[in-house]
């Protein structure tokens, strides 16, 4: 039973690898650099889900910059015809909304929620 988990599991991201291709040839048109790209993200695509969920606990406004990384990242795709949106200004872009989204995290920290424990004890104990 566990092997059929690995290998329904596997298959999955080999085909959300194979799904992501047309995206890749929108950036480049060089096979090497498209099925290379493709190994990496099959080998680190679950260790980085796991690595970004304990991080999005620490900086609670991060899925804020990630969503509007991936919003950047549509419209670029959208206007490639139109405009080339040149290499440096799409990284500055994304480094300052991730840095952005992290700042306000450490700015403004969660609110803590109240919990059995920090509800006020009652005096007649």
């Amino acid at each position: 039973p566990l092997f059929v988990v690995l290998l329904v599991i596997e298959t999955t991201d080999i085909i959300f690898a194979v799904d992501s291709i047309p995206a890749i040839l929108a950036v480049t048109q060089d096979p090497f650099i498209v099925y290379t790209s493709n190994v990496f993200a099959i080998l680190g695509l679950r260790a980085l889900y796991f690595a970004l969920a304990g991080i999005i606990r620490l900086f609670h406004y991060l899925h804020y910059g990630l969503s509007a990384i991936l919003v950047f990242v549509g419209i670029k795709m959208l206007i490639t015809d139109l405009y080339k949106v040149p290499v440096g200004i799409s990284l500055t872009i994304v480094s300052a909304l991730l840095l952005a989204s992290v700042a306000a995290s450490l700015i403004w920290p969660a609110k803590k929620e109240k919990g059995l424990a920090d509800l006020p004890q009652s005096a007649d104990k």
